[in-house]
């Protein structure tokens, strides 16, 4: 009998601490969800999904790429990416392609441009193309660096030394 006892005692112990886990848990989650986030700044909010295609028109490395991630991050569907035609553009601008210049306006707020322009071309398959100039810098984030810097949050190689990573991975962006 004593042994049945001690059993019912240690169930009931690991059910209460189960349970103030669970609370503790739920709580700090209620608690942490009243405000704004500081990780992502505030954008318009959009229904639907937005299609947008990005254009490095700067001539900076990597540009594309990193608004690419930016917009992804922020829930965009990014459709393309990749060079403009010529290098030449010192300002970013964002083109509203399909007459939702809300969509343009959020894809500008999320990546710090201020111009937006409606230019319409229904060919295209998209609601909106950014056109990065030579001076955009990513309206970064405190704690968003690391996505930019090409690791991502998820990629567990980021945690290995840069002599232990796997070969072929040092130049790869």
């Amino acid at each position: 009998m004593r042994i049945g006892e001690r059993l019912h005692t240690g169930a009931v112990f690991v059910v209460v601490l189960a349970a103030g886990a669970l609370l503790g848990s739920a709580l700090v989650q209620w608690r942490g969800s009243g405000g704004t986030s500081d990780s992502v700044p505030f954008q318009p909010q959009v229904d639907g999904r937005i299609r947008v295609e990005v254009l490095n028109a700067g001539g900076r490395r990597d540009m594309a790429k990193r608004a690419t991630d930016l917009l992804r991050d922020r829930g965009f569907d990014v459709v393309y990416f990749g060079n403009a035609e010529r290098f030449d553009q010192t300002t970013s601008v964002v083109l509203d392609r399909v007459g939702r210049p809300e969509a343009a306006g959020a894809v500008a707020a999320a990546l710090g441009i201020e111009s937006v322009r409606s230019e319409i071309d229904r060919n295209l398959y998209l609601d909106v193309t950014v056109r990065l100039g030579s001076g955009w810098e990513p309206a970064l984030a405190p704690d968003a660096g690391a996505a930019l810097d090409g690791e991502r949050w998820w990629d567990p190689r980021r945690f290995l030394p840069e002599g232990e990573r796997p070969a072929g991975e040092e130049g790869r962006e």
